[in-house]
């Protein structure tokens, strides 16, 4: 195992010889007593290590996953991951690696790691069906349980990650059901119980952002659109406006939005008929 470089490349090295080496039937073949059993687990995580540094992308979950039982193999792995997030990862390997990490008993990993894949991540307007919105859904959902910091830490990411108006008024929805920090409540009497005001940040940012999302999306939309698609349009605007009436005053805001679309596009009579 210690020339394993020359023999295989790093994905092998972890996905077949370590992984091989540690396995239960390769223990009972070759008859080891727990002290060559320990020293054998103990090489093929020191070359799952060397594996993840050559190759983090490929290579680092598996290392976790290798080093589970070995403390400061695991916090070497988990270091490893956190130094190539910012340069050698994607956002769907950081957020791979930070579901492992909750699925682990690591919520504050798990939530870090997330934060990491939330600024390589960009959701523009019309991609209301990304693969990676369950990820970002699932972030949020980690934040919000972990606490009111841990949220307001966040959105200030999803707002500048996430364009999709739709994505961010379930968002939005999804923090105002419940209050956050249900999973430090469980062990703290400090929390509350109050839900979050969207007059106040975080919620405000992610409100407003949210607004206008919806706005920007509609302009884009109508540069193009067809009769055809008018009745989806409609049904857009009406999600629209149940995002706009969540702001104090956005039965006004929601007025004037349509007021000033019927100013602009007022050569689609028959759309701004629908309108009514």
């Amino acid at each position: 195992m210690q020339s394993w470089y020359t023999l295989f490349t790093p994905t092998e090295a972890t996905s077949i010889v370590a992984t091989t080496v540690m396995s239960n039937t390769t223990i009972v073949r070759l008859h080891l007593d727990c002290h060559q059993q320990e020293n054998l687990a103990s090489s093929a995580r020191t070359l799952a290590l060397q594996c993840a540094m050559k190759d983090p992308q490929n290579c680092a979950l598996s290392a976790l996953t290798l080093c589970e039982k070995d403390h400061i193999a695991f916090e070497t792995a988990y270091q490893i991951v956190l130094d190539a997030a910012t340069t050698g990862m994607s956002y769907t390997q950081l957020f791979t690696i930070a579901r492992y990490m909750e699925h682990r008993g690591y919520p504050m990993r798990a939530y870090k790691l997330a934060t990491l894949a939330m600024a390589h991540l960009n959701l523009s307007y019309n991609q209301d069906t990304h693969p990676a919105i369950n990820d970002v859904l699932w972030a949020c959902a980690l934040s919000h349980s972990l606490g009111k910091n841990e949220l307001a830490a966040v959105i200030p990411l999803v707002v500048k990650s996430v364009k999709c108006a739709t994505v961010l008024s379930d968002i939005l929805r999804r923090c105002t059901l419940t209050t956050p920090g249900l999973v430090s409540a469980l062990h703290s009497r400090r929390n509350s119980g109050k839900l979050m005001s969207l007059d106040k940040a975080p919620l405000r940012q992610l409100l407003d952002a949210t607004i206008g999302a919806y706005i920007n999306t509609t302009h884009s939309r109508l540069t193009h659109i067809s009769p055809r698609h008018y009745s989806e349009f409609i049904e857009f605007l009406g999600k629209a406006r149940e995002t706009f009436l969540m702001a104090q005053d956005g039965h006004i805001q929601f007025t004037q939005f349509i007021d000033n679309l019927k100013q602009i596009y007022k050569g689609k009579k028959k759309l701004m008929m629908l309108m009514q």
